[in-house]
């Protein structure tokens, strides 16, 4: 159900981000506009965030290292409105803090909670396998996000599990995807509560963005926030 993204309100204080082109881009404009302090973190992988201060939250389950990092988050914020926190791996991504520190202890100490909660590997569209996306069982809605730039692409190219898409959308690997294919794979997965078609500003063609916000039986918005 198309809705201009000047209308796009996102309520609840706990913020599930899923899908593919542009989760990342997304949790960096709510940590811009959301009022009051912000956390931002995942149930997955994320890059940090240049400019925005990060806490590591990595070690063992334990009462004193559960302490030491809450207290470490509510310093950073009693300084910064917005925090990037999780668990630092070697390869430079961000972990899942809940093994040191659970998603739901959160709201507590922040005004909004914004998680990105699946993966794409890089793809515009995406299909989700059984395990996915991982939405905390406290979040209080989960936004989507959708790819603009996959429409008129390929499947086998624009797709995260491309076979599982086709399946779902009733399309070839081979087929150019159109809005209705994307809305069908929306609409049967049913997993988010509102939906952004991002990215419309690179097609040749932005009424197909407006085409599928249509088609989906979710609020959508279609908007340029980037990749």
């Amino acid at each position: 159900m198309y809705r201009p993204f000047e209308d796009f309100r996102i309520s609840g204080r706990f913020i599930a981000v899923i899908g593919s082109g542009g989760k990342t881009t997304l949790l960096r404009h709510l940590a811009q506009r959301l009022p009051g302090t912000v956390i931002l973190t995942t149930s997955t992988h994320i890059y940090p965030f240049p400019g925005i201060p990060m806490l590591d939250a990595g070690g063992e389950a334990m009462p004193e290292n559960k302490q030491r990092i809450i207290n470490e988050i509510r310093a950073a914020l009693a300084v910064n409105r917005v925090i990037c926190l999780g668990n630092r791996l070697s390869s430079g991504k961000l972990a899942s803090p809940t093994e040191a520190l659970p998603f739901e202890t959160l709201p507590d100490m922040a005004d909004y909670v914004v998680v990105e909660a699946d993966g794409s590997a890089g793809h515009p569209l995406k299909a989700h396998r059984p395990w996915e996306p991982v939405i905390p069982p406290c979040a209080t809605i989960t936004v989507g996000v959708v790819g603009a730039i996959g429409l008129g692409l390929p499947a086998s190219k624009a797709c995260h599990c491309p076979e599982l898409f086709c399946n779902l959308a009733g399309c070839s690997p081979d087929e150019p995807v159109q809005p209705e294919h994307v809305a069908a794979v929306l609409n049967r997965e049913a997993l988010a509560d509102c939906w952004l078609v991002n990215q419309v500003d690179a097609l040749p063609d932005p009424e197909k963005a407006r085409v599928l916000c249509e088609l989906i039986n979710r609020d959508a918005s279609p908007c340029s926030l980037g990749r």
